[in-house]
């Protein structure tokens, strides 16, 4: 074989190589719509293999909705180029696909050739935005909140105080802790519990796209935008409920700020105000304090939304509570795995008093999920060998973390007298507390950080065990 013809098919092979690598799809068809360049990334966001494409007519394979036509072909007829241009279309199984394309007309010699598009998938974006964002899902009220411990009644007081009026609502607390359950409680408690509950989380999509999902866009406003009503105008009449709200940027944090202060809204593109009634209700995972030294949120958003502020407290905060969260969590995977399992051995029972709920409630529940999977028939009791093994495991780094030397100075300490062990945990907890805090000079933050706590759960602590701070 000719060393040209050898160079020629070497480069063809790499540059199919290259074509298939690469993270877009690329689609290339002749003068005559005729498909020559179909790449694997391609194949994937159309779910179609290259035969079904390759040496085919573009239109034969494709079908595209009455107000829109294939941007290839529309660059072979105009000679052409778009940017950016979102396209939806359906494959040959009548499967939805959408995509935002880069189409480039190929001239040689001043004649067209062909055409090559660039495409990038929104497809699962667009299905993520849909999966992230709840309407009218309302399914928990107060009487969903399970726990009698004073720190957990004390909050429930709290936002049913909130539910008399529409003002905004700022939920703080850990992850797990069932932040969600309580703006759910709120709605349904409120005056307006007719009108639509719509949830989003702030940190699941981008910023471009959270800020056309809240204030939604104007036919025109960029290329393939249509008219689209965003979140507030959907949630008008009822709750918008903002998760990780201290994830959104600064700057959208300021445009969410004015909407909140004028319940006017205007949409992307758009030069006219839209009013709005909605009641906003954020959660976050972080104290807004915190927060705003760390510029993560504005102070004046923070003001505006901390109307009523809710710290819903760990589980670390209310251990009492543990007995009743774990007989609903078992009665729940009873009835689902239909099993009849009646509740935990003596050992688990003191192993989830001393564990450090770091997941909280979502984590106490994901344990007893874990250990009925793998329970025997006729098995009633949770042992401690059905428990997680990542379970087991922090249980024994915890156990090695005290020696009997540091008991038996702590107990030389306090006098050396027997009491009940909660009494003695609370007397340690106080002891220790009060010692890292004189160390850091008192400072609840670094006091909080150091102790592996966040620092509305450090001020319960202190107010539980009657420890004055003064700085």
């Amino acid at each position: 074989m000719e060393k040209s013809k050898i160079d020629l098919l070497y480069l063809t092979r790499m540059y199919k190589r290259i074509l298939d690598e690469i993270d877009v799809g690329v689609h290339a068809v002749d003068d005559s719509g005729k498909t020559i360049i179909y790449n694997k990334k391609m194949m994937q966001m159309e779910s179609m293999d290259l035969q079904d494409v390759i040496d085919k007519n573009l239109l034969d394979v494709f079908m595209f909705k009455d107000d829109q036509s294939s941007t290839l072909v529309k660059a072979l007829q105009e000679g052409k180029e778009t940017s950016n241009v979102k396209q939806t279309y359906f494959n040959n199984k009548g499967r939805e696909i959408t995509t935002i394309n880069n189409t480039i007309p190929i001239f040689s010699n001043k004649e067209l050739q062909g055409a090559v598009e660039i495409a990038n998938d929104v497809t699962k974006l667009e299905r993520l935005i849909k999966g992230n964002m709840t309407k009218g899902s309302t399914k928990y009220t107060f009487d969903h909140i399970i726990g009698t411990s004073p720190a957990i009644k004390e909050v429930i007081e709290s936002a049913k105080r909130a539910t008399r009026t529409s003002s905004y609502v700022l939920i703080v607390g850990d992850t797990g802790t069932g932040k969600e359950l309580f703006a759910q409680s709120i709605h349904n408690a409120s005056e307006r519990l007719s009108g639509p509950f719509i949830s989003q989380n702030c940190a699941a999509l981008p910023d471009n796209l959270i800020e056309s999902l809240l204030f939604g866009t104007k036919r025109g406003a960029f290329t393939g935008a249509m008219d689209t009503p965003g979140l507030f105008e959907q949630a008008n009449g009822g709750t918008l409920l903002l998760d990780e709200i201290n994830s959104l940027n600064m700057n959208l944090q300021a445009k969410l700020l004015r909407v909140l202060q004028e319940k006017m809204i205007r949409r992307i593109g758009d030069t006219k105000d839209t009013p709005v009634d909605v009641r906003v209700i954020a959660n976050m995972n972080e104290d807004p304090i915190d927060a705003v030294a760390n510029n993560r949120m504005r102070k004046d958003l923070y003001y505006r939304l901390g109307v009523v502020t809710i710290f819903v407290p760990p589980l670390n905060d209310r251990k009492e509570d543990i007995p009743l969260l774990v007989e609903h969590f078992i009665e729940k995977y009873n009835d689902r795995f239909q099993m009849q399992v009646k509740g935990l051995s003596e050992e688990v029972k003191h192993s989830f008093f001393e564990y450090d709920w770091h997941g909280n409630v979502r984590e106490l529940e994901h344990i007893i999920e874990a250990a009925m999977n793998i329970m025997m028939d006729g098995e009633e009791f949770i042992m401690y060998r059905h428990l997680p093994y990542q379970y087991r495991n922090k249980m024994q780094m915890k156990e090695r973390m005290m020696p009997i030397s540091t008991v038996d100075t702590f107990m030389k300490e306090t006098g050396d007298v027997t009491v009940p062990l909660k009494e003695q945990m609370e007397l340690f907890e106080k002891t220790y507390i009060e010692h890292v805090l004189k160390k850091n000079e008192f400072n609840i933050s670094k006091t909080a950080k150091l102790l592996g706590l966040s620092r509305q759960s450090l001020q319960y602590r202190l107010k539980k065990l009657n420890l004055e701070v003064n700085n």
